[in-house]
């Protein structure tokens, strides 16, 4: 995940995936730039949840 500099980003970036329909929760690591996502893969999927974080500016892409 790009652009975290600060303490607010996580808190940003969370809030920005929560908001995503399906997405049941976030734990977002500042010192990693990462962010575990749990989601019903019948409601969310990897793009849109990567999209919100990335429309809040903070461009996220899954990993393997």
């Amino acid at each position: 995940m790009e652009n975290m500099t600060c303490a607010l980003c996580p808190v940003t970036v969370k809030t920005a995936m929560e908001a995503v329909t399906g997405v049941e929760a976030v734990d977002v690591n500042f010192d990693k730039k990462t962010a575990t996502v749990t989601f019903n893969s019948s409601v969310a999927n990897v793009e849109t949840i990567g999209i919100a974080s990335t429309n809040a500016g903070y461009p996220a892409k899954a990993r393997d």
